[in-house]
């Protein structure tokens, strides 16, 4: 099914191979991921994430052929979304999110595609969300979260710039605010005071926003570990370039704190 472009929702295509089974749903932002997005499939199909939540992958346009269905469907996912506009991940992120609210899901947990991730911890989310959170962020450097071959700069960065500045516009500290392992709430993303369907946000804006709008409301946020792990050799698994990427984000971050995305 295609879905034409609509205010603050891009173009996209829908392929469902299930309906609605549970309350909540996990997003997964991929483009390109290859055996990445396989290899994090097959875990969660291990760990039986899909009798939590269902699995819903956001492509931005793969040509690799790691959406192909019988490998998805094998793999327990519910349905493909794939992006057939402009935008990156922040475009990805509000094709998903419009969906699921659509569907309606009581709460959205939001995972990258390349194989970082512990996604076994999907039902600590829910938990958070049914005790009634409407932001919980997933952390590698709180008690029981571990961050493995961390590159040294962003170690760094996260934890000296990205971090304190996210944790001021805020008012709430949070430790690992890079990592877009975390959950929303439906209320909380369907408050008029928050409005994340809007084409402001295209790249990685959405997850700046989103880390600060809960709290600034009187919304209900808080952290919990998670494992990120990265590969002890060969490239980095990232999108966000060294130069122009880590840029980007810092201006992100300034333009946040100043409140450029509130509606």
């Amino acid at each position: 099914m295609i879905y034409e472009k609509q205010e603050g929702v891009p173009k996209f295509a829908c392929t469902e191979y299930s309906e609605k089974t549970k309350d909540y749903v996990v997003l997964i932002p991929i483009i390109n991921e290859g055996d990445r997005i396989r290899r994090e499939l097959q875990r969660a199909k291990d760990y039986k994430v899909s009798s939590y939540a269902d699995i819903v992958i956001c492509d931005g346009g793969s040509t690799d052929g790691c959406t192909k269905e019988e490998i998805l469907r094998s793999l327990d996912v519910n349905t493909l979304l794939v992006k057939q506009d402009v935008g990156k991940q922040g475009a990805q992120l509000r094709m998903g999110i419009w969906w699921a609210l659509q569907r309606g899901y009581q709460g959205i947990i939001t995972i990258d595609g390349n194989d970082k991730d512990s996604i076994e911890d999907v039902p600590h989310f829910i938990e958070k969300l049914q005790e009634g959170y409407d932001l919980i962020q997933g952390s590698r450097f709180i008690k029981g979260g571990k961050a493995v071959n961390t590159p040294f700069i962003r170690n760094v960065s996260v934890r000296l710039i990205h971090a304190p500045v996210i944790s001021l516009t805020a008012g709430q500290w949070f430790t690992d605010t890079t990592n877009a392992y975390r959950a929303y709430s439906a209320r909380y993303l369907m408050d008029e005071r928050v409005k994340p369907l809007r084409d402001i946000f295209m790249t990685y804006e959405l997850l700046a926003y989103l880390s600060v709008r809960a709290t600034q409301l009187g919304m209900r946020a808080c952290e919990i570990p998670v494992t990120r792990a990265y590969p002890k050799k060969g490239k980095t698994p990232t999108k966000i370039s060294f130069f122009k990427g880590n840029s980007e984000l810092m201006k992100i971050l300034i333009l946040n704190l100043f409140g450029k995305y509130k509606p």
